[in-house]
């Protein structure tokens, strides 16, 4: 009885260790708990980066201003949204608080991509150089980006040399909006038409002293919606 009883106790720790390791569907591994302290530690300076900044921080701004990692900030954001600590979904974060005078509102970590023609057309297949948190009751949901306005064939619609671009990611828009167009292996913002009975495409400048663009085809990378200026 006494060989019985030792084994069912070693029993109980094992499936104790055991329980704190769950394997989902593809055989990955999560950690059931996470330190309260760290979540505490997330919440407490976003909310503070929230009340100075007036917008939420970056992952990275998180992870620089806790100390934690930016995987581990990640997963922690994931756990926290899924206690109701946080809402957390594809980038956009907001902390709930009963007190709305401090609640933060959603906002999407937007990344800069570097720079885009508008003047002669030039590849902007450039990797993310920051993220910027933009709230979402000003520039709306949807994925979105930020580019740099180069050249001055959008003056005409107030995008100017060097002002900053959002762009909300879409493979589809309608005639007039200001699009990235992908021609060829070259991308600019101009201003979409379609000419249906000539099938033609129209990117148009904004700047009377340039010309249309002419094509059959091209892709189509966002639409702009909004621009963001240095005084």
């Amino acid at each position: 009885r006494r060989n019985f009883a030792i084994a069912f106790s070693q029993l109980l720790v094992y499936n104790a260790i055991r329980r704190q390791v769950v394997h989902d569907r593809t055989g990955r591994c999560h950690m059931q708990h996470k330190k309260p302290e760290t979540m505490e530690k997330i919440r407490d300076f976003a909310l503070s980066y929230y009340r100075e900044n007036n917008h939420m921080p970056s992952i990275r701004a998180i992870a620089e201003g806790t100390a934690v990692s930016h995987g581990a900030v990640q997963k922690y954001l994931v756990e926290m949204g899924r206690r109701g600590m946080i809402e957390y979904n594809g980038g956009i974060v907001s902390i709930l608080s009963a007190n709305t005078s401090t609640a933060a509102k959603p906002t999407y970590n937007a990344g800069i991509l570097g720079s885009i023609a508008c003047g002669i057309p030039e590849d902007v297949t450039e990797s993310v150089e920051d993220y910027v948190p933009l709230p979402t009751s000003i520039f709306g949901e949807g994925e979105l980006y930020i580019l740099r306005a180069h050249g001055s064939s959008m003056i005409e619609a107030g995008i100017d040399d060097g002002d900053m671009v959002v762009i909300r990611k879409t493979e589809t828009a309608n005639n007039g909006d200001i699009v990235v167009a992908l021609v060829g292996n070259e991308t600019a913002l101009r201003r979409l038409y379609r000419d249906v009975g000539e099938h033609v495409i129209r990117l148009h400048p904004e700047n009377k002293d340039l010309e249309d663009i002419l094509v059959r085809s091209c892709q189509i990378q966002g639409v702009a919606v909004s621009v963001i200026k240095q005084l």
